[in-house]
C-alpha cells in the first residue's frame, strides 16, 4: 500500500483527481486555490514549492477543504476570499461570489473619462454585495465620493469589512434603503453602477448544485424575464442621477436588446454595449439626457 502524498505536486495531483472524481468544476485550480491559501502564498508560487513536504496539520486541513469542496460548496467559500481586479476580497455566505465578468463592468466605468473629469463624482453601487464594485473603483479613483446600498444586512456589513480591509472605508458610504431613500436629495449622482440579478427563474433552477445550494438566491434570480431589478433601477436612475448622469449595468448575455429598449424609455441616450473576453453581451451603459 503506498503512502498517503505529502509533498505539495504530490497533494495537488490527489486533489485534483478526487475532486474531478465529484464532478467539480475546474478541479485543478480549485485544488490550488485550497494549497495557496493553505500555504499563504499565490497561487502560481505553488509551482515554486512542488517539492515542500506538508505537516500533518496542513494535510489535515487540506483534507476539510477538500471534502468540503467535493459535497459541493464553493472553494471561494471554503478559502473565505477572491481576487477581484487585482485585489483580494473577503467572501462567505453572506453574499454572491465576485465573478470576473463583472471586472468588465468596473472597467467601464473607469474608462468613462468624462465622469472622472468631475473633481468629486458621486456615484452609487447598488447591490453592492461583497463590495467589490464600490471598492475597487474607490480605490482606483479615490477622490470619488461612493454610496453603496444592499438590502441584506449581511451583505452590506461583509462590503464594510472588505471596504476597510482595502483602506477606502472612509470613502465608501453603505446604506440598506433603495435608491431613491437612500439619497439626501434627487438629481445628486453623478454616476450608478450595478450588478443586479439578471438570471431568470426558469434559468436559477437549472445552474450547478454548488451555486443553488450556497449562493443567495436573491443575488441570482432576477424573476421571470431576468429584468425585474434592473428595470426598477433604470427607473430609480432617472429621478437619481443629475442631467446627463451615467448608468453602467452588468446583463445576462441575452438581454442588451431588451436593456436597451428600458433605458431609451427612461430618456437615456447614446446607449453602447460591450462585450466580454467571450464575446458576448456583458454590461450596458447609457446617458440620461440633458446637459453633461
Amino acid at each position: 500500500m503506498s503512502a498517503p502524498p505529502k509533498r505539495v505536486v504530490d497533494v495537488l495531483q490527489a486533489t485534483t483527481d478526487y475532486l474531478a472524481g465529484r464532478e467539480v468544476e475546474n478541479p485543478r485550480l480549485a485544488g490550488e486555490l485550497l494549497l495557496s491559501r493553505l500555504l499563504g502564498c499565490k497561487r502560481l508560487e505553488l509551482y515554486l514549492r512542488y517539492e515542500t513536504v506538508l505537516g500533518e496539520k496542513h494535510l489535515a486541513a487540506m483534507r476539510r477543504g477538500v471534502r468540503r469542496v467535493g459535497d459541493g460548496e464553493p472553494v471561494q467559500y471554503v478559502t473565505g476570499e477572491v481576487e477581484f481586479f487585482g485585489h483580494v476580497f473577503k467572501v462567505d455566505r453572506r453574499a454572491l461570489i465576485p465573478r470576473p465578468e463583472t471586472e468588465d463592468l468596473v472597467q467601464a466605468v473607469l474608462d468613462c473619462e468624462a465622469l472622472w473629469q468631475k473633481d468629486h463624482p458621486a456615484v452609487a453601487d447598488v447591490g453592492t454585495g461583497t463590495g467589490c464594485i464600490a471598492v475597487a473603483l474607490a480605490v482606483a479613483k479615490p477622490a470619488g465620493r461612493y454610496l453603496a446600498l444592499d438590502r441584506s444586512e449581511e451583505a452590506l456589513a461583509l462590503a464594510r469589512e472588505n471596504a476597510t480591509r482595502l483602506r477606502v472605508g472612509d470613502a465608501v458610504t453603505f446604506k440598506s434603503d433603495d435608491l431613491p431613500d437612500a439619497l439626501d436629495e434627487p438629481e445628486s449622482l453623478d454616476a450608478i453602477v450595478a450588478n443586479l440579478p439578471y438570471v431568470t427563474t426558469a434559468e436559477y433552477e437549472r445552474l450547478p448544485r454548488h451555486i443553488r445550494e450556497h449562493e443567495p438566491r436573491e443575488a441570482l434570480d432576477g424573476g421571470e424575464d431576468g429584468l425585474r431589478h434592473i428595470g426598477t433601477v433604470i427607473h430609480d436612475a432617472s429621478f437619481a442621477l443629475r442631467k446627463g448622469g451615467r448608468i453602467f449595468l452588468e446583463i445576462g448575455y441575452q438581454q442588451a436588446e431588451a436593456v436597451n429598449a428600458l433605458l431609451l424609455e427612461a430618456e437615456f441616450t447614446p446607449i453602447e454595449v460591450r462585450q466580454d473576453f467571450g464575446g458576448r453581451d456583458r454590461v450596458v451603459w447609457g446617458q440620461l439626457a440633458g446637459s453633461n
